[in-house]
């Protein structure tokens, strides 16, 4: 066996089939995420993004299908135990508690890595995130929309994951912010993190991920690398209407 077959995927999700009530939402839904690597989740609203990702998590368990978190079954435990298994979750929404300062979100995260490593200090934070460094006593509830999202980020970070999972990292935000964020991810991807990312941003997230996962109705319409989509960009312009 090769040092490469060795390699055991950070998320492997197989054949996922997940339900709202009665409602079929998830169709088969394949994943896969190995060290190292970025993927984006692509697809109009309500075709299943952030289903998969909440299925993966544990939040929607699957009805059919299995879920590994580095080789072992997600089936029996809780999001909270995924979560501990080296991924830092950045919600839709962000998930910013009203009443905590910044610092106290920063501090109530951080955590060494499972290898007892700890890379992403608070000042390495604040470094990365200098705009959260000037209101670090600030309600975080009270911050504008893109430092809400900075905050999340940065709260993922200092749990020292393994991966990241994203969902509509930019959603909602001004264009100089959205820069910003975009530099941050690309930050986090050379410190050799993982991540899923979801967002709206074809372009930034061509350039950023090494594979990309489609979805139309609950169902995988493409997953291949960056190369495909822009070989035949009618799969995008069909599916997300843009060329």
């Amino acid at each position: 066996m090769t040092a490469q077959q060795q390699i055991i995927p950070l998320i492997d999700a197989c054949n996922l089939h997940t339900y709202y009530g009665e409602s079929h939402v998830l169709h088969g839904v394949d994943l896969t995420l190995m060290p190292g690597e970025t993927l984006s989740l692509l697809g109009r609203n309500g075709m299943g993004k952030t289903t998969t990702l909440r299925s993966i998590l544990g939040f929607v368990p699957p009805r059919y299908g299995e879920v590994r978190i580095k080789g072992v079954p997600a089936a029996k435990h809780r999001p909270w135990q995924l979560i501990r298994q080296g991924i830092g979750y950045v919600p839709e929404g962000r998930g910013i508690f009203p009443g905590i300062s910044v610092r106290e979100h920063l501090i109530m995260a951080a955590r060494p890595n499972d290898r007892g490593e700890s890379p992403w200090t608070l000042e390495r934070v604040l470094d990365t995130f200098p705009r959260l460094g000037q209101r670090i006593n600030h309600d975080g509830s009270f911050l504008s929309g893109g430092e809400q999202q900075m905050l999340s980020i940065g709260r993922a970070l200092t749990t020292n994951p393994d991966m990241v999972i994203l969902d509509e990292a930019t959603e909602g935000l001004a264009p100089l912010i959205r820069d910003e964020v975009w530099k941050i991810i690309h930050e986090i991807k050379a410190s050799g993190i993982a991540a899923i990312i979801v967002d709206k941003n074809i372009d930034n997230l061509l350039e950023v991920a090494e594979k990309h996962i489609l979805l139309v109705k609950g169902e995988v319409i493409y997953s291949g690398g960056s190369k495909g989509l822009e070989d035949d960009p009618a799969i995008l312009e069909t599916h997300l209407g843009v060329a």
